[in-house]
């Protein structure tokens, strides 16, 4: 078994000097039955938007002081040891800008050692020791409290979570061999493996406090002072701890092999095996099942080690540093001081899309929102849907009954569209035809005040000609949300050449207000995320023209890592608006984008055109190919994700030279928020760089260095 005490961790401290430390601080604190606990709390000397991180100078500074308390132990000077955290704030894991830049296979390795190392001193100190999570908990600060004796929550803390396979790694000081043995293998596989990849969905206190990660949880009022208490029965006796869920031997023996079969076919049919962190993840809690913590701490080390150093974990840091820093500043923001205040909202249309807008502007600026069709009853079908989403949210507990009436008062409907007169915002959610959308800005300009401005959802249309007749052109912006509008946090907020500051500044703001990522687009057909699935979607459905069978299309872009395969997603997004995305782009750019008329053929058909098993695409449905015409070339795996990758690195490439966004970064950071790609390839294009696709077709990298890992 490794010897951690006999490690020398100088490396990765030295390579340290920068880190923001999180400094371990002492008192001693009475307890009611006598004696002393030191309470240790966790600071690093920032506010609270600056979370208390882990990095070696940090570990190396909680080492210290743990060394001391046990030397106290030993004197009897102390009954017991706690650690907490600043105020709100627990800890947000493992510094992660540190964990990027020591990613050598053995730094890599030596920073899981040296978490293994420390927090394992919570386990050696003489006396009990407890973790009195006082908020914000992720990763490694989880992994503090499984390595105490003892554990309990705040109920108010803002999250939980082992958030490291979203970024490429795994819970590597304890949490994939500790959480399996602590609340059994079934919950471990959700808050471990199925959560990260659910968009790195956290986990609220009741949640975890159900599930058995901790023991004891105390409202935020008196939390120190409860758990103070609550640490002080335990020591003397008079709190007897439950643990109910730890696994007994006959899951181990049947039910914890089972479960990971079953998450390992789910995990393939799901995200494909493009991602390493996920299945390593599950490599570890299956093996956990033997209940050896010191030879699964060994595990962790070698998991971490491998992964740190590989292009995944790389890719994943710059994914993670876009959708955390870039979106927050996007490029080519006008300064936030030119927003003009939104006070009442005006949605042209009582569609689905119009109403989800309609629920969303209602539900986050809490503002009255009008909605008009062109008669009654299609406005009240809207309302009546807006209705039911928010007593959905009620059911749920996310929204309160207080919210959810409030939310409901505030959206009303009518066929007069003078009542727009006072709305500062009015966006249009009508049909995708451009003398559509220009019809009713006529028609709603000469009412609305000389400062509203005017958005438009187009996908495909130009922004600029859509506002082409305005007397006002300035206060025209593309707003384009993603489908479903609640869920999808990109939008692509377009500007053309007359739109001025105030009115991009104001829609910037919107979007944020909104909970949602903009990045600022030119007014290009497609916009980004469009324009490049047109590639993908246009290079599929060539391959199948071409006579190659569906499946084998499907699988073809499976080391890409996409959430789907193009015709499970052609068939999300409906195959009319496929082919009319495709016949846009082929206008545009004939020479570079390929439609298909078997997409047209597709869009007629009655019925479901996808034949589906366990979730994965066969092939066509009988009806899907009765209606096609095919070639005989089939074409390879290989050849298809060749051709794609080729196509999408010469077409971003253009759009940069056309300055469709200001940089890679921003193409990058659309397509993960707006088509799902994959945080381990860091977006399109770091991946294609990687793959030698933006040599081959693009005239060289778009990252110099290339952003990979350590070989």
């Amino acid at each position: 078994m490794t010897d951690y005490s006999k490690i020398d961790f100088s490396p990765i401290i030295e390579a340290s000097a920068d880190e923001v430390v999180t400094e371990s601080y002492v008192r001693d604190v009475a307890l009611p039955s006598g004696g002393t606990l030191a309470l240790i709390t966790l600071d690093n000397g920032r506010d609270h938007t600056r979370p208390n991180t882990l990095g070696p100078r940090t570990l190396q500074a909680l080492e210290r002081v743990l060394d001391e308390q046990r030397s106290r132990a030993a004197a009897g000077e102390i009954r017991a040891v706690a650690i907490t955290g600043k105020p709100f704030i627990f800890a947000a894991g493992a510094d992660l800008s540190k964990v990027s830049t020591l990613a050598t296979e053995q730094n890599a390795r030596l920073m899981a050692q040296y978490g293994h190392r420390v927090l394992g001193k919570l386990g050696t100190l003489g006396v009990p020791s407890f973790a009195f999570v006082n908020g914000l908990a992720l990763g490694g600060a989880m992994e503090i409290a499984l390595n105490s004796d003892y554990r309990t929550l705040d109920a108010s803390a803002a999250a939980l979570a082992f958030p490291e396979v979203f970024l490429g790694i795994i819970p590597g000081w304890g949490g994939a061999t500790l959480v399996p043995n602590l609340i059994g293998i079934e919950k471990a596989l959700e808050i471990i493996v199925s959560n990260p990849l659910k968009n790195n969905r956290m986990l609220k206190p009741q949640q975890a406090f159900e599930l058995g990660l901790f023991d004891a949880m105390f409202g935020a009022a008196s939390f120190l002072e409860q758990s103070i208490a609550w640490a002080d029965g335990v020591i003397a006796g008079t709190v007897k701890v439950e643990r109910p869920h730890v696994p007994g031997k006959l899951e181990r023996l049947t039910k914890w092999p089972a479960a990971i079969k079953i998450a390992r076919d789910t995990l393939k049919a799901r995200i494909g095996t493009a991602a390493k962190a996920p299945y390593v993840a599950l490599d570890l809690l299956s093996a956990a099942k033997d209940n050896d913590i010191e030879r699964g701490f060994e595990r962790e080390d070698e998991a971490l080690a491998q992964l740190i150093s590989s292009d995944q974990f790389a890719a994943s840091i710059y994914a993670f540093d876009l959708v955390q820093k870039r979106a927050k500043r996007p490029a080519g923001a006008p300064d936030r001081e030119l927003a003009r205040p939104v006070k009442k909202v005006g949605v042209i249309g009582a569609g689905l899309m119009a109403s989800q807008f309609a629920l969303l502007f209602a539900r986050k600026l809490r503002v009255p929102v009008l909605i008009t069709d062109l008669d009654q009853s299609r406005v009240e079908k809207g309302l009546a849907y807006i209705r039911g989403e928010i007593d959905k949210m009620q059911e749920k507990g996310r929204l309160s009954s207080d919210d959810a009436n409030q939310v409901k008062a505030l959206v009303s409907g009518t066929t007069d569209k003078s009542l727009y007169a006072d709305c500062d915002w009015v966006i249009e959610a009508v049909f995708e035809e451009l003398g559509v959308k220009q019809q009713v800005f006529a028609e709603i300009e000469p009412i609305i005040s000389s400062e509203a401005i005017l958005a438009t959802n187009t996908s495909s249309l130009s922004v600029e000609e859509i506002g082409a007749n305005l007397a006002h052109p300035e206060r025209l912006v593309g707003f384009h949300f993603f489908n479903p509008v609640a869920v999808m946090p990109l939008i692509e907020v377009v500007r053309v050449p007359a739109t001025d500051d105030p009115t991009l500044a104001t829609a910037m703001a919107v979007a944020k207000k909104l909970g949602k990522s903009a990045v600022i687009t030119a007014d290009r057909p497609g916009f980004v995320v469009n324009r490049l699935l047109a590639k993908v979607m246009g290079e599929a459905a060539r391959a199948l023209d071409d006579g190659t069978p569906l499946p084998v299309v499907e699988r073809a872009l499976g080391p890409i890592g996409l959430p789907m395969g193009p015709f499970e997603l052609i068939d999300l997004v409906g195959w009319k608006v496929a082919a009319h995305v495709q016949d846009t782009m082929v206008h545009a750019f004939p020479d570079r984008f390929y439609a298909s008329e078997n997409l047209h053929r597709l869009a007629e058909v009655d019925g479901p055109l996808l034949k589906t098993k366990l979730g994965k695409v066969e092939d066509l449905s009988k009806a899907g190919r009765k209606a096609v015409v095919l070639g005989k070339t089939a074409v390879s795996e290989e050849e298809i994700l060749r051709r794609v990758e080729d196509q999408l690195a010469e077409e971003i490439r253009i759009m940069l030279d056309e300055g469709v966004v200001a940089a890679a970064e921003d193409i990058d950071l659309c397509l993960i928020l707006g088509a799902g790609w994959p945080f381990q390839a860091g977006g399109a294009t770091p991946y294609l760089d990687r793959v030698g696709a933006s040599e081959r077709a693009a005239g060289g990298a778009f990252h110099n260095p290339r952003i990979q890992g350590a070989h």
